[in-house]
This record gives structure tokens, sequence and C-alpha cells, in this order.
């Protein structure tokens, strides 16, 4: 299927491995000019290299990559002195870190509100307008599946989260729905990246249990018995940037294996 947006230019942020990468490398595929954000230097050049390999069409897409932290003004000021005319926006920070509510003082909540709700608005405020004055826009919101189903360990990504969910769901229905512009939130369950091993190591590590045994079991409470790919993620991510996906916006669109139980 083409997707339409052969040409268009994506900013991908968190985009040197994971979903953000796995992302940039669905949208170059597709013939997307990809602009890459993260805070390492070294990983984002090689996420760089292997993008512009996997890039595709006639001439084929640029990629370009800034080692910044998004989460700053100084981050999103190198990111935008390459413009702010970008078609397509991919928001996607770390998640806080888990623990007990009750160990949390005022600056872990504001770091956590910054990075996981403040920071997104502050990259739809920014290009928002551009999109609507050109008629083309989209904008892709990586959260998680907590805020469908809440994680009690973590409260900071919950609450942080479902922030950004909330504001989506106005902003995205405003005069910008009608001059072509989509703002849709995409909710990962569990995916084989280096934060979900990470999350399982410590698991291990506080039960006393070995970590495959802990990563086997973690398998077998999803439907689909298996963890996502970020491949098969990033396809979701270009499907919701495509001209066939003109008429969604305001969903969360979760991504899970079958993990979250409701029926709504």
């Amino acid at each position: 299927m083409d997707l339409g947006i052969a040409g268009k230019t994506a900013l991908v942020c968190g985009a040197s491995k994971g979903l953000g990468y796995g992302c940039a490398e669905a949208l170059v595929r597709e013939g997307v000019n990809v602009v890459i954000v993260a805070r390492g230097a070294e990983a984002l050049e090689a996420a760089a290299a292997k993008l512009a390999a996997a890039a595709a069409g006639s001439p084929a897409p640029f990629v370009k990559h800034v080692a910044a932290d998004i989460t700053t003004e100084a981050g999103r000021a190198a990111v935008f002195a390459l413009g702010h005319d970008f078609d397509i926006v991919v928001t996607n920070a770390g998640g806080p870190p888990p623990g007990d509510f009750r160990n949390w003082d005022r600056e872990a909540w504001i770091k956590a509100v910054d990075a996981n709700m403040l920071t997104p608005i502050e990259l739809i405020k920014a290009t928002v307008d551009g999109m609507a004055k050109r008629g083309f826009g989209r904008i892709i919101n990586i959260t998680s599946s907590s805020v469908k189903s809440p994680i009690d360990i973590l409260g900071l990504s919950n609450g942080a989260r479902s922030g950004l969910t909330g504001f989506v769901a106005g902003v995205a229905r405003t005069s910008i729905a009608a001059q072509g512009v989509t703002i849709n939130n995409l909710l990962p369950g569990a995916f084989d990246t280096d934060r979900l091993k990470g999350t399982m190591a410590g698991a291990a590590q506080k039960s006393g249990q070995d970590f495959d045994a802990v990563w086997e079991a973690r398998k077998k409470t999803i439907p689909a018995k298996r963890f996502g790919t970020p491949a098969e993620f990033g396809a979701i991510c270009a499907f919701l940037c495509s001209m066939q996906a003109s008429y969604m916006t305001g969903q969360n669109v979760l991504a899970d294996g079958g993990a979250y139980p409701g029926t709504y």
C-alpha cells in the first residue's frame, strides 16, 4: 500500500533506538525525509547511518540528526534551527522511573510532567499552525498502555501521560481537524526494547529470580504470547501518518498484543 507521504518531512524524537527508531525506519521506507533527535550522539549517528541505508524512493529521502535533549528549551531550539516546517511530528521521551508514590517529591513530578506532557505540547504548539496552513499534518504522541490500564508502580507515567491524553483530546478536535491535521496517541504495551529489558532486570533482581524466567513469565501474560517489535510498532505509526488515516484524529491507538482486558 502506498501511504501517500513520500517527500514529506518528519521530526522523530527519541529515535536512536527502540520504538522511536522503529517509527523513523518505517517512515524513511515510505520515502519520508526524517530529522531524528536523541541525547546520545554516538547511538544517534549509528541510527542515522542505518536509516540512510534503509531509505526508499527516488530520490532517496534525507536523514538528518540532532543530538539534543528534546525536553529542554535548548534542545528544542537546536532542532527548530533546522526549520519549523515539519509535516509529521512523532513525540517520544523516555518514561519516568517506577517506584512508590510516597517517595516522589515535587521535583520528580515536575520532571515527569515536563518530559511526558509539556514537551509534546511544546512540539505541537511549534508546528501545528504551519501544518494547518499547508493543509497537511500528522502528530503522533508515543505514550503508554498505562494510560488505558494504569500500572501501580508507574504513577509518574500514569499521571503525566494522562494529562497529555486529555490535552490532545481537546486540541485534536479544534479547527485544525478541518485543515488536514490529525493528532493521535500511540500506546505501546510490552515491546522488546532496552527499556523493557531494564525493567525486567530490575524485577528479576528484586524477586531473586533468573532474568530469563522473569522474561518468559512476562510473555505468558500477553494473549499474543510474545513481545512486540519496534518494526511493527513503526508500521502502525507510519499508517497513522498516512493519507489513508486522514479521518482518524484524537484517538488512542493501543498496541499491546491483546493485554488490555477491557471492551472499550
